[in-house]
């Protein structure tokens, strides 16, 4: 980031929530701003601003902000939580009506006048995708998404995946948007971009040369990209349901991880050299072939899902998923990528597993194990929780003859000193403060988004001809 950059991301700023009473806000938002507040992350003058159309009290709504903190016991000082406050005020108003963006406006100018200067200003859409097109188009129409006449500050959108429901609808949304904003005043959360093991990938990658030379279709079997949750629905019973598990994390999270692990090394660490390389994987995503295809592919919903608080009781949305993927490109050709996630698993587990080959040569039949995968080398990146890096690797059996067995090596990094790991912003502090400063390394960009939505487009065509399978909570694994 230049000087002058960094300069205006430290300018007075704005941060305005829509649907600042919803549950992200509650869970997400809030929490990584007194986070950002706490650690002296956030510009010298700030305010939030929240939106909603909820009749609340200024004392009302602190104690209801105050209550949806999350606070552990010794986690803030009390007088940060309360200077924090201090600096959040709630507008009622109604997302689809100009006249509340007109006030909204209003109250935003008169912050401007006590501050003596025009702010910052970064929206937060913290509201179904559904009405991401009203919202919009009021921000234009109200004059709200117009940066400082004199250029003293700058004025960006944060919007929350999934963006758009299919192709057709995310090119109408990316159409609008750039009708509305410039591609640097877009940032599009995948929060998973934001995880520090999701960017580890990279480092291991890049930073150790031994990898790279192997990391081709020459020598790596296959590679699996897990998702699984322990937990159902919970309380997103209506707008899963019309969603799905392939739409609700396949599109977004899966792809981004895959596109990790696929993409070809970036020319230097900026957000456009990172973004493309990644956008170049997912456009050269394929299905399988159907003949193999036929065999991996399959849907599934545990069992009770359909008596959910919101889900239709004669439901057909999969709750869990598994798909076979190609990438079509000299490096992957002829490697399988299986994209798998699912709720009401055993255990919740997000992980990568890069499968290399057989060892070529007349020693291998020793190993220990009869099954192929007992003699493979397999290397895991964990997402989340435990987070590291492990290997499976092969050492000689102690004592007579010559017999293999597998050990693992092991990164934590929760073995990393613990005020380091402590201190370490989680993926919303990262987002946020990422979004102050202007750089969208984390972000997903058009090209990502549309090259996504083409492949997952492209499955969904057949997707409902393959049988639903129910399986139980806690299952280890479906099918």
């Amino acid at each position: 980031m230049t000087e002058a950059n960094q300069d205006k991301a430290l300018h007075p700023t704005i941060f305005v929530v829509f649907g600042i009473t919803g549950d992200l806000a509650a869970r997400k938002l809030l929490p990584a701003l007194l986070g950002l507040f706490a650690k002296k992350l956030l510009p010298a003058r700030w305010c939030v601003i929240g939106f909603s159309r909820r009749s609340l009290g200024r004392e009302e709504f602190r104690e209801l902000v105050r209550g949806r903190l999350n606070i552990r016991p010794g986690q803030f000082k009390e007088e940060d939580v309360k200077h924090f406050l201090d600096h959040v005020s709630y507008e009622q108003g109604k997302l689809d009506e100009l006249s509340s963006y007109e006030r909204l406006a209003g109250r935003i100018k008169e912050q401007d006048s006590r501050w003596g200067q025009c702010s910052n200003k970064l929206y937060h859409l913290s509201v179904p995708p559904a009405l991401y097109e009203g919202i919009l188009r009021n921000l234009a129409s109200s004059g709200l998404s117009k940066p400082c006449a004199d250029e003293t500050g700058w004025t960006r959108v944060l919007i929350e995946k999934p963006f758009g429901n299919d192709i057709g609808h995310a090119e109408a949304l990316d159409k609008l948007l750039g009708k509305l904003f410039k591609e640097e005043q877009i940032f599009r959360i995948d929060h998973y971009l934001a995880k520090e093991t999701l960017q580890n990938i990279l480092a291991f990658r890049f930073h150790n040369y031994l990898f790279e030379p192997i990391w081709n279709r020459r020598f790596v079997d296959k590679v699996h990209v897990k998702l699984f949750e322990q937990n159902g629905v919970l309380d997103r019973g209506d707008t899963y349901d019309a969603v799905g598990a392939l739409k609700d994390v396949g599109q977004n999270h899966m792809l981004m991880m895959l596109s990790a692990v696929a993409m070809d090394e970036p020319n230097g660490y900026s957000a456009p050299s990172i973004r493309r390389e990644r956008a170049k994987v997912l456009a050269r995503l394929r299905q399988a072939p159907s003949r193999s295809a036929g065999k991996c592919n399959a849907r599934g919903q545990y069992s009770g899902y359909k008596s959910e608080a919101g889900v239709m009781p004669d439901s057909g949305t999969e709750t869990y998923f598994r798909l076979k993927a190609a990438i079509s490109s000299s490096r992957w050709k002829g490697v399988p990528f299986y994209l798998e996630s699912g709720k009401a698993m055993a255990e919740s587990r997000t992980e990568i597993d890069v499968y290399f080959k057989n060892a070529n040569g007349r020693m291998r039949g020793r190993n220990a194990g009869n099954n192929a995968v007992d003699n493979q080398n397999i290397l895991t990146f964990k997402i989340q929780p435990n987070e590291g890096i492990k290997i499976k690797f092969f050492v000689k059996t102690p004592g007579e003859g010559f017999r293999v067995e597998s050990k693992t090596l092991k990164f934590r990094y929760s073995d990393v000193p613990t005020d380091h790991w402590q201190n370490l912003p989680n993926d919303y502090e990262r987002l946020i403060r990422d979004a102050f400063l202007g750089d969208q390394t984390l972000f997903a960009s058009t090209d990502e988004i549309m090259a996504s939505w083409r492949f997952i487009t492209a499955v969904l065509r057949d997707w409902t001809k393959l049988p639903l399978v129910e399986y139980p909570r806690g299952a280890k694994e479906v099918g």
